[in-house]
This record gives C-alpha cells, structure tokens and sequence, in this order.
C-alpha cells in the first residue's frame, strides 16, 4: 500500500496547520507544515482545508437508494391526485410496457387518500408502483396487483404487506443493480462518506460478497443481517464485526435488525396515546414474548441486535426487551420517547441510531399526529445529555445518502426559511460530527485512516452552509475514493 502524505491541512475543528502522514492505512504522523516532506510516494495538498475523520452513515438501504435515484420524485405532491399529476408529468416519453415507479411521497397530511382507482383512471391498464418517503406505504394500480398476482381493496399496502409486495415487484437484473449501487457509493464517497451500514431487507452478506468479486466498493459497507436469514447466519457462523472475506477488509458483518412497529407518516408507529381522530394507538409488529427469544438467540451467537421502534410504546418495548436479555444492541430511530424512558439508553449500553434529516421532513406530521408531544420527539440533546451514544445516518431513500444533510438538521433543527422546530433539542457542531464519524472526534496518530478533507471548516457556517458542504477529498483505509 502506498505511503500518503496529506500536506498544509487544519486537523479537526479550528485545528491547526500540519502536514499528515498514512501508512498502511493508518495515521502514522501529524507535523508541523514541510516536516513530512520526501515522505511519501504520493502527495495531496489539502490547501488548508479541515481534515476530520471519515462519515460514516450508520442506516441505509443501498439497492432501494440507488434505485430511487433513478425513480420520479413524488416528494413535493401535496395530495393524492397531486401525485398522480407529477407522475402524469414524467411519463410522456415512458415505454408503456414498462412499470412505472414513483417514490417519495408523503400522504400524512393529504386532504384525500391514495387507491388504486386513481391510478387506473389516470393511466388505464398500466403497470404503477409507488413508494412512501418512509417505505412504509406501497401504492399499486390494478395492473400492478395483477403482476404480483395480489387482490387489495384498495391498492394502498402497509407495512409487511408493503415489504412482500416490493419484493415481489419485477426489478432490474442483478448485474445491472449493482451496477446503480456501485453508482450510489461513488457519489456518497464525494460527500464524505467512508462507510456505510446497510440495511437493506436482502442476504447482504451474499449481495456484498459478490459485488466485491467484481470491483471494490469506494467506502466500507456493514451487512446488516435480516431477521430471516437469523437461522443461516448462524450456520454460516457470522458474528457482528467479522470481516469478510471478499472487499479487502472493507466488509464486516453487522447487526441483526428486528421491527417492533411501523412508521409516523402511516401512522403505525407504535405508541402509548392514540392518533387524533381514529383511536388506533399504530401498530405493534413484534411484540415482547417474540422480540425477546430473538434477542436472546441472536445475543447467544454473536450478533449484536438492531431493533426498529420509532413510536413512544415501541421504545419502552424494546428498552425492556434489552434489559430483560441483558445484551448491548442498538434502536433504530427513537423518534418518540417518553421522558423516563431518556436515561435508559445510556444506563443500558444502547446506541441511539437516529436520524436527523427526518425532523426537519416529519414535523408537520408529527406536529398533527403527535400533538402535545412533540417536546419529546427527535429527542437529540436529551438522549446526548442523558450519556447515551448518538450514531447518524440518513435512513436512504427516506433521505438523502449525504451525511451533511443530517448534520446541518441536528444542529439547526430546520431545513427550509422556517424557525428551527423545537430547538431545544438541537445538539452542538462537535457532538453531531462525532455521531457522523463512528464516535470519532479528531484525527490522532494511530488512526485507521478513514478520511475526509473538507474546503471549509465546518465551525461557525450556517446549516445552509452546512448541507452544501463542499469535499475536496475522501480517504478510505489510507486511499482516497474521492478527489475534487
């Protein structure tokens, strides 16, 4: 591996001038400027930019990211005949062999409810799927029941219906994925990013192994492990944290993920009080004489657990659940908590996986579905200074795979000219580049030399600034990914 030398770069925020030395894929030196001159077979100037460990977004699901990258936007339709409108908009020139698919729409807030009549009306005997912004929604014309070989009333599908029919839908051929999820890492790696842990509803272990057969990733991938494949890990004897095999020491083995309940957007989050108006309280997915054996079995074979709980009822259940089996894990985006529930994370060595681009895209929802509430939600600062460890990530497609999108959120708390929603909970520059870097804080010798150089110093810009951040380059285990 060639010795890198990194030349007239700030180390960490507001830090001072140096010259940075990588050696086998670590920090081996940071100098005075000219100090590390000769050193090294290559050299980057970094022309003064801020050198900060590498992101790192610890929730995504890779293949439905890259294939919403290719996907009509449907994020700005402000009601269901809205949506059928923007899609109407980019189908002139379709092929109308083909499915047609939308993403990104939001119906919390519509004055009128999606179904698949609308859908036949607009495009009669068409093939039409599309996704909620929170995956949690799958909205099927006629002729897209009849290709799934599915009857529904009304071809809106939730939660593990919405999982089966999206897996059932017809997709692009294997090669030609991997190809768009190749795609994905490279202009992730361009904001920043050196690793990602992906979540995707796959044996991603296979998935992985086999891309990496055919070119390296551009940033460390972790392989969630779905909980159908719990059985098969465990013959396979995959532990969370093993490096595999294939990606040269980029790919590892992650958690093992669990759903407690569903989402706030279809109002199947889980929780203690009902939903104004409709007197359902959301939906429990898995309740505490399933979750905990789940636990407990994957706790006794390594794997550490990862359990979805957005809704206040859905964290007590999975924080009772943790302390019942006695095991470090992690809950996926505690949205909603109830205040006694803070301090438990932190007493019971769990990472809060969280992701701050949600609030900022939620809070109208939140603001009718939650109301009188919403003090306790996206709960940052009290979760940061009860002790607990914040980890970042995007949750992409729900968001962007752009790790300063949920760092300029978590700071500012607002995306968009309105006041910060809730900026008590807002959490300082410092702590949410930590919790976007793995728990890392500076740059020290010793080091893995996962990477990113930064134009700007991050310290003082606005969170407009923020989410624009421009990346000059992006280091993996001692190899830039990305230049500018």
């Amino acid at each position: 591996m060639d010795d890198l030398l990194l030349r007239r770069v700030r180390v960490g925020l507001q830090g001072p001038l140096a010259d940075v030395r990588v050696r086998d894929g670590a920090v081996s030196a940071v100098e005075e400027p000219g100090a590390g001159a000769g050193f090294a077979a290559r050299v980057l100037d970094g022309h003064g930019g801020t050198l900060l460990p590498g992101l790192v977004d610890a929730h995504a699901h890779l293949v439905q990211w890259a294939g919403f990258r290719r996907r009509i936007p449907l994020d700005t339709a402000q009601s269901a005949v809205g949506a059928v409108e923007l899609l109407m908009e980019k189908l002139l020139d379709a092929p109308a062999r083909e499915l047609v698919v939308g993403v990104g729409f939001r119906d919390g807030l519509w004055p009128d409810k999606p179904h698949k009549d609308l859908l036949q009306r607009a495009l009669p005997g068409r093939a039409v799927a599309l996704f909620s912004a929170d995956l949690h929604t799958l909205w099927l014309s006629p002729a897209a029941l009849k290709l799934i070989g599915r009857e529904h009333p009304t071809g809106v599908l939730l939660e593990n219906d919405c999982m089966s029919a999206t897996a059932a839908l017809p997709s692009a051929p294997v090669e030609i994925q991997d190809g768009w999820v190749a795609d994905a890492l490279t202009a992730a790696a361009k904001r920043g990013v050196t690793s990602v842990v992906d979540y995707e509803y796959a044996d991603t272990v296979a998935d992985w192994t086999r891309r990496a057969a055919a070119a390296k990733p551009a940033t460390r991938v972790s392989c969630v492990i779905a909980r159908y494949l719990l059985d098969e890990t465990i013959q396979r004897g995959h532990r969370t944290g093993d490096v595999l095999e294939a990606g040269e020491g980029l790919l590892t083995v992650g958690p093992f993920k669990l759903f407690v309940d569903g989402s706030l957007n279809t109002r199947t989050a889980y929780c203690h009080d009902a939903y104004p108006g409709s007197g359902e309280k959301g939906l429990l997915e898995l309740p505490p004489e399933d979750l905990v054996p789940l636990l407990r079995r994957a706790h006794e074979h390594g794997l550490t657990p990862a359990v979805h709980a957005i809704g206040d009822h859905a964290n007590t259940i999975a924080l009772d659940a943790f302390a019942e089996v006695g095991c470090p894990g992690r809950i996926e985006h505690a949205q909603l908590l109830r205040p006694e529930d803070v301090p438990r994370f932190a007493a019971l060595g769990l990472v809060a996986s969280v992701q701050p681009a949600h609030q900022p895209d939620d809070r109208d929802v939140a603001d009718r579905h939650w109301h009188g509430r919403t003090d306790r939600a996206y709960a940052y600062r009290a979760l940061l200074e009860s002790g607990a460890r914040l980890e970042l990530g995007s949750d992409a497609p729900v968001a962007p795979l752009d790790p300063w999108d949920g760092i300029a959120a978590a700071v500012g708390r607002t995306d968009d000219e309105r006041e910060p929603w809730h900026p008590e909970q807002a959490i300082p520059l410092a702590d949410a580049l930590a919790a976007s870097s793995g728990g890392r804080r500076d740059v020290q010798v010793g080091d893995v030399a996962d990477l990113v150089l930064t134009a700007a110093d991050p310290s003082g810009l606005s969170t407009k600034e923020l989410r624009s951040m421009p990346v000059s380059a992006t280091i993996v285990a001692g190899r830039p990914t990305y230049l500018a």
